[in-house]
This record gives structure tokens, sequence and C-alpha cells, in this order.
């Protein structure tokens, strides 16, 4: 039992150091991984619990990311907190 949650801490902490792209991509794997099927129950429950913390630590970067654009709007030569909008484009620029 310490050995698994020996592994589960070790998983924690190098997924900590993830950026946010592979954290997404080692997502987006475990992602088609569970959507083909053909993964064993004990496996498919691991991949899952994996995926929930990747998903958190995104979550997270994600925040931090909001965060500090939220900090860096100015306005009127004074640091002022905004919602990030992104403009609107054309949907026929893709």
């Amino acid at each position: 039992m310490k050995e698994q949650e020996a592994k589960l801490n070790a998983a924690d902490a190098q997924q900590v150091e993830l950026n946010f792209e592979d954290a997404m991509n080692q997502l987006e794997d475990i992602v088609s991984q569970l959507e083909r099927g053909d993964v064993p129950l004990e496996k498919a429950i691991d991949l899952f619990q994996q995926g929930m913390r990747l998903s958190q630590i995104c979550g997270q970067k994600l925040a931090q990311v909001e965060r500090k654009i939220e900090m860096i709007v100015e306005e009127d030569g004074a640091v002022e907190k905004q919602p990030f909008q992104p403009p609107l484009s054309d949907s026929s620029d893709f």
C-alpha cells in the first residue's frame, strides 16, 4: 500500500513540473486511450485518475495566466484589473 502511495506522490510531483502544453498532450493521450475502450478496467481507473490530476494542473495553470493578464492590463497610466476578452474575429479568417 505504501509503495502505491509513493508512486502516486512521485507522479504528482512530476506532473506539477509539467508545462500547460505537455499536460494537455498527456491528457489528450489518456482520453484517446479511454475512448478506444480496449483498456483493462484497472488500467482505465489509473488512467482516469492521472487524467483528473492533469486536468487540475491545466486548470491551475490557466487560472495563473488569467490572473497575470488581469494584472497587466493598463488603463490611463494605472494598472487596473479587468477580465481578458479576446477580440471578436470573423470565422472566415481560419
